[in-house]
């Protein structure tokens, strides 16, 4: 298994940013790298279909959600293009200051191929997805 770790700060509320990240099927709203998504079902169990530009589309389940500790996880489902397999990822934002807070994001995986590659594609996704939601409330 290989891991990734991205620790961030934003200069936003806890709740905002929690508000932002935990909408499961709201990740376009705020995601460059998503064209589109589309929920089937609702709450942990409930499956995302996400199409990327390019046509690519990747299938996630949401594993777990925990409001009170502002953490939830997902899986990637269903052969993956990505160049890994058994994908599972956990995000948990927590405060650090006022109007300000810190997204933990991991992810483990098994690589298809090259392990830093996969590692590095896997931290683009994260620090991408950071900086989309910074630009979205720090201006």
């Amino acid at each position: 298994m290989s891991e990734v770790h991205v620790k961030e700060e934003i200069a936003a509320p806890v709740q905002t940013v929690w508000e932002m990240l935990s909408d499961f099927g709201g990740v376009a709203k705020w995601s460059a790298a998503i064209e589109s998504c589309e929920v089937e079902g609702d709450g942990v169990g409930a499956v995302r279909t996400l199409t990327m530009p390019g046509g690519l589309k990747l299938k996630e389940r949401l594993e777990s959600f925990d409001e009170d500790a502002k953490s939830f996880s997902y899986s990637i489902i269903e052969p993956c293009p990505l160049p890994f397999t058994n994908y599972v990822s956990e995000v948990r934002i927590t405060e650090a200051g006022a109007d300000r807070c810190t997204v933990d994001w991991k992810g483990r995986f098994e690589p298809s191929g090259d392990e830093e590659q996969a590692q590095k594609m896997v931290r683009g996704i994260y620090t991408g997805g950071i900086a989309a939601i910074k630009k979205q409330l720090e201006g």
